[in-house]
C-alpha cells in the first residue's frame, strides 16, 4: 500500500465522517437548511484528521518515540520518508481545513473563524511543540471536544445557523466512540509509550484501568443515543449499530494486548461506521 495513505490511517477516518454525518442528520427538518455547506463541512473534518494524524507521525518521529512500535508503520519513525515531507503533508491537510473552514465561516458567521484557529491549533499542538497535550494525558479530552461535540454541532450550525440541544446530545455518542478509537491505540502501546516518556493517558490510568475506560465510553455513547431518542425518538435505531462495538468490547475485556490490539482498532473504527449510519438514518426518520 502507498505510504502516505498508511501515514493517513485510514481506520481512524470514521472519526472524522460520522460527526458530520450525525450533525447534518439532526438539522434535518429544520427550515431553510444549505444542505451545500455539509460539503465543506465534511472536508474540514477529513483534512484535519489526516492533518492530526501527519503532525502525530512527524513529531513522534522527531523525537524518536516512533522508534519501536508495535502498531502500524510510521512514516518517519521507520526513516520511510524525510520528516520535512511529513510535516508538509500535515501543514497542507490543515491549510485544506482552513479554506473550507473559511467557506463555511463566509457563509454563516465569521465566529467560526476563531473556532476554526482552535481546531488547527489544537491538531499541531496535540503531539508538537515543547509540551504537547498528549504527552500530558490530555488527548481524549481534544478528540471528545473536537471530533464529538464541536464537529457535530457544528455541522448542525453550518447548514441551519443553529445549535438545537437535539445536536449537542447527539454529539455525546459520537464523541465517545471516536475517544474509545483513540484509547484502544495508546492501550495498545503502553509499553512502548512509557518507555519513550510519552505520558498518554492510557499510560497514566494503567491497563486495568484503561480497559475500564474503553468500556465506560460505550456505556455512556448508548446512555445518550437513548437521551436523544427523547426527542426524535427514531435515533435509538443507533443502538442498532453500537452492537458493533461488542467484538472490540469483548477483545478488550478479555485482557488482548500489543498486536492482537490491532484488529480492534479496526473494529472500533467499523463499529463507528455502522453506528454513526444507523444513528444518523434515525435521526433523519425521525425529522
Amino acid at each position: 500500500m502507498n505510504p502516505w495513505i498508511v501515514g493517513a490511517r485510514p481506520k481512524t477516518l470514521p472519526a472524522a465522517v460520522v460527526p458530520v454525518a450525525v450533525g447534518l442528520a439532526a438539522a434535518a427538518g429544520s427550515d431553510d437548511v444549505r444542505w451545500w455547506l455539509g460539503t465543506p463541512a465534511l472536508v474540514v473534518s477529513l483534512a484535519l484528521q489526516i492533518g492530526v494524524n501527519y503532525a502525530n507521525d512527524y513529531s513522534d518521529g522527531i523525537r524518536g518515540t516512533d522508534e519501536v512500535r508495535v502498531g502500524p508503520l510510521r512514516l518517519v519513525g521507520s526513516g520511510l520518508v524525510a520528516p520535512r515531507k511529513v510535516k508538509f503533508a500535515a501543514f497542507a491537510a490543515l491549510g485544506i481545513a482552513a479554506v473550507a473552514g473559511l467557506v463555511i465561516a463566509l457563509a454563516t458567521s465569521l465566529w467560526l473563524l476563531a473556532v476554526g484557529v482552535a481546531a488547527i491549533t489544537a491538531a499541531w499542538f496535540y503531539t508538537g511543540g515543547k509540551n504537547p497535550y498528549g504527552y500530558m494525558g490530555l488527548g481524549e479530552v481534544f478528540v471528545f471536544v473536537f471530533f464529538g461535540l464541536v464537529a457535530t454541532v457544528g455541522s448542525t450550525f453550518a447548514v441551519t445557523e443553529r445549535l438545537p440541544s437535539l445536536s449537542w446530545l447527539a454529539s455525546v455518542p459520537v464523541g465517545c466512540l471516536a475517544c474509545a478509537l483513540l484509547v484502544v491505540n495508546n492501550l495498545r502501546d503502553i509499553p512502548t509509550d512509557t518507555l519513550a516518556g510519552k505520558k498518554t493517558l492510557a499510560v497514566r490510568l494503567g491497563d486495568r484501568r484503561t480497559r475500564v475506560l474503553y468500556s465506560a465510553l460505550c456505556v455512556v455513547a448508548g446512555v445518550f443515543v437513548v437521551l436523544t431518542g427523547v426527542q426524535r425518538p427514531s435515533a435509538v435505531l443507533g443502538l442498532l449499530g453500537l452492537v458493533a462495538v461488542g467484538p472490540g468490547l469483548a477483545a478488550v475485556r478479555g485482557g488482548a494486548q500489543g498486536r492482537d490490539l490491532i484488529p480492534v482498532l479496526g473494529a472500533t473504527g467499523r463499529a463507528q461506521m455502522m453506528f454513526g449510519l444507523t444513528f444518523a438514518v434515525g435521526l433523519l426518520i425521525g425529522a
